[in-house]
């Protein structure tokens, strides 16, 4: 199975121009973009309907087999390992395109609300995303068998 946006030739710029474009359109009024080098992501801030979001893209391991070798186990120049690097980092930038104009278009079309859409990516006030704060506990309740049942009464 092929992934989203492989192959494209759009660079990581013209898609952080089309989503600062999009996130106006649909009402955002604050926009954002940071990169952190240490921790392997890029950023894509904003603020709409009075929220804080930011969305933490991963970027992939330059050194990860995945650009250095071929298919067939051969090992790619730099400069081939590095266009390899360069396409996937496009693709991810596609595809965040995609999935914060399918979240927005569904909001706009009275499906979901922002909170529902972005849910994971509020900041809350120390600085972390919902998911940030979240995951190490949900993570525990389930190591400890805690975790509620989707439909509560239902397995009596």
């Amino acid at each position: 199975m092929s992934k989203y946006a492989e192959g494209t030739s759009v660079d990581t710029g013209r898609s952080r121009i089309e989503l600062e474009k999009l996130l106006r359109r649909f009402g955002a009024d604050q926009f954002a973009y940071a990169w952190d080098e240490s921790g392997g992501r890029e950023m894509l801030g904003f603020r709409i309907a009075n929220r804080q979001v930011r969305i933490d893209l991963p970027m992939p391991d330059i050194d990860d087999p995945e650009f250095r070798l071929t298919p067939t186990g051969q090992v790619r120049s730099t400069s081939a390992a590095r266009d390899r690097y360069d396409q996937e980092v496009r693709r991810r930038w596609r595809s965040l395109v995609l999935i914060v104009k399918a979240k927005l278009t569904a909001v706009a079309d009275g499906i979901s609300t922002i909170e529902r859409e972005f849910l994971a990516d509020l900041v809350i006030a120390d600085g972390r995303t919902l998911s940030q704060w979240l995951e190490p506990q949900l993570e525990d309740a389930y190591n400890r068998g805690e975790i509620p049942a989707l439909l509560p009464g239902l397995d009596e």
